[in-house]
């Protein structure tokens, strides 16, 4: 689940963590490496919005053709709050998991606290779930990550960022 820009430094507590482009292409294909031991997957399911880059690039190096997403909605302008469900996982998808969800890849950017990540494995209790980076809170929900941050520590993805200057971080410095 992405988290939210439009929130000034200020108001965010914790460690800031930049993730460029490139930076997140990699990390993508150091979990899709990873994967690629775990499956073969049926097909590729995105949560959105923060899962549809990971699971694009997932999908791709993976080959994997069916792509579906979940989409939940649980941040407002400022923290977490209630999960609300947008739209589930496709009839077609769900059948080629059968019930619980075996051989289905559910791809996310980040387990934050797992109340997003909990309800989707409620969902598909047997599917495989990735994520990019992951929280110690919502750590033991997910199967397979690359990068483990503090709880406290504040991504900022490529899509949520623009190019800009940035002053030495020491006066004088050259």
């Amino acid at each position: 689940m992405a988290e939210h820009p439009e929130l000034s430094a200020q108001e965010r507590a914790g460690k800031a963590f930049p993730v460029s482009w490139d930076q997140f292409h990699r990390d993508c294909r150091a979990l899709t490496w990873r994967l690629n031991e775990v499956g073969p997957f049926h097909a590729v399911i995105a949560i959105t919005r923060g899962g549809l880059v990971p699971a694009a690039i997932v999908a791709r190096e993976l080959g994997v053709r069916v792509i579906d997403t979940v989409c939940i909605t649980s941040y407002d302008h400022v923290e977490q709050g209630h999960l609300k469900v947008l739209k589930g996982v496709s009839a077609d998808t769900a059948k080629l998991g059968g019930d619980t969800g075996k051989g289905l890849l559910i791809v996310d950017d980040l387990v934050d606290t797992g109340k997003t990540a909990r309800l989707v494995r409620d969902m598909l209790p047997d599917a495989h779930f990735a994520t990019v980076y992951a929280k110690p809170k919502g750590r033991p929900l997910v199967d397979t990550f690359i990068t483990e941050v503090s709880q406290d520590t504040w991504i900022f993805f490529p899509w949520d960022t623009a190019l800009s200057f940035q002053p030495p971080i020491r006066e004088g410095a050259a």
